[in-house]
């Protein structure tokens, strides 16, 4: 079995922060020669083209993504809607599984890999495929959000429930406050897409799949990913680190001389995905404290909720008085690239995992400010667990931070002297060190695909 290729179909979730995940981790299959065919909204190939490093064995298939209504036209991925209609994107996913079923008919692949679309287990059964559910969330959200152990869908589930693990969670850092609890309770058990929820789903993949995936190690989140295993009752695979091959291309030229005006490590890099956009506050705290630390910094934010530009968000008089060292950017930047260059000495995140596996193979301090999701429980992982981060003090009930928890949390890293900037910055590059060590990512994708020959 060991020489066998497989392959392998794959249909993420239609998010960019879940599609450019699967696309990595097609690249690490197709580099031992896997085939790979990754059904994907038919308008979002040309964004991720780019990502097929084996285009003679990764073919993108795509897919039409049907009109529901309330949908805005050529809505394909949650980047062109707000959270809200969300749901109605997962709607038009469901609506996908006819033209899927032919497209599997035709390429009988061994394994379909998958993550929100829960009717698929049964649909591979039914056609001689097995099924993965590979999660790109991190394993604590899931185990601690949506473990049987809670029986959500008998009980239901309240933002104090959430205050509290569900029985048998290994030991943890991850502790909620009030206003997260509460709002990831809502979501938790919000509509997700064609009357079934997001916990309805997610119970329904993992409990009807062959095995759970996971895009990270066991020395990182072995006892989370175990503890899913048990409650769910299937094998686990660990995917490894899959850290994104870093860019072929040197950075523009405008990037390039805007950076290299600062000293090696001062600059702060600002960025939360292609999917946040503030409230017009929390955007002004943000910028002030930024401009308080005195640093120079580069933002790169959608402009915020009442605002049809950066430019008329930012707070009276802020750019006089950070001209030179300070600039907010509304557009794409690249990412990568940015974080690897000597004068960022600091990032401050919304915790994506994403960008988190960005920045854990960078020098950069980290400074944690999670907004939704995943990402509050990734920020206590980096902080607590791995303590390779920073969190910025929010409110306990109403979640707002200030300028000043801003400016507190950035120094706190940045001082050399302080002992917490002192120890993030040796656990950072512990981790960095072992995430990058020769032969990890390969030992983790061959055992990965060890496990998976054992399945068919």
């Amino acid at each position: 079995m060991e020489n066998k290729t497989f392959h392998i179909a794959m249909y993420p979730w239609f998010a960019l922060g879940h599609i450019t995940p699967f696309a990595h981790m097609a690249n690490k299959l197709a580099e031992r020669g896997h085939r790979i065919s990754f059904f994907l909204p038919a308008g979002t190939l040309r964004k991720v083209e780019a990502f097929n490093l084996h285009p003679h064995l990764i073919t993108f298939v795509p897919v039409n993504v049907p009109q529901v209504q309330g949908l805005p036209p050529g809505a394909e991925t949650t980047n062109d809607v707000p959270f809200p209609l969300h749901p109605l994107l997962m709607t038009a996913m469901d609506l996908t599984e006819p033209v899927i079923e032919a497209s599997l008919r035709e390429l009988k692949p061994h394994f379909v890999f998958f993550d929100f679309t829960c009717w698929l287990p049964a649909l591979t059964r039914k056609l001689g495929i097995k099924s993965v559910a590979y999660c790109i969330i991190s394993s604590g959200t899931i185990g601690y959000l949506l473990s049987p152990a809670r029986k959500i869908l008998q009980r239901g589930l309240t933002g104090p429930d959430l205050l509290h693990p569900p029985q048998g969670f290994p030991s943890s850092s991850i502790k909620l406050h009030a206003h997260e609890a509460r709002g990831l309770a809502a979501v938790t058990t919000m509509d997700y897409g064609s009357g079934i929820s997001f916990v309805e789903r997610n119970l329904r993949s993992f409990s009807e799949c062959d095995a759970i995936g996971f895009k990270t190690c066991k020395e990182i989140e072995g006892p989370y990913c175990e503890y899913i295993g048990n409650q769910f009752g299937k094998p686990v695979l660990y995917g490894g680190p899959v850290v994104p091959e870093p860019p072929k291309v040197a950075l523009e030229e405008r990037w390039e001389k805007l950076l290299s005006n600062f000293e090696v490590k001062s600059m702060i890099y600002c960025a939360f995905g292609s999917e946040c956009v503030l409230k017009m506050e929390q955007f002004q705290e943000l910028v002030l404290g930024l401009e308080l630390t005195g640093l120079p910094f580069l933002v790169a934010l959608k402009p915020p909720m009442g605002a049809e530009t950066i430019e008329s968000a930012l707070p009276e008089g802020f750019q006089e008085r950070v001209k030179g060292r300070g600039l907010v950017h509304g557009g794409w930047v690249p990412q990568q690239l940015i974080l690897r260059h000597p004068s960022v000495g600091c990032f401050v995140t919304h915790c994506g995992s994403g960008s988190l596996a960005e920045a854990m193979v960078n020098d950069c301090q980290l400074v944690l400010l999670p907004h939704v999701g995943d990402q509050i429980i990734n920020a206590r992982l980096m902080a607590g667990d791995l303590r390779i981060g920073v969190e910025v003090e929010k409110g306990e009930e109403d979640g707002l931070f200030t300028k000043d928890g801003v400016c507190k949390a950035v120094k706190a890293v940045m001082d050399n002297e302080s002992e917490l900037g002192k120890e993030t910055r040796a656990n950072h590059a512990k981790w960095k060190e072992f995430l990058l060590a020769p032969g990890l990512e390969t030992s983790y994708i061959n055992d990965f695909v060890m496990k998976l020959s054992t399945l068919v």
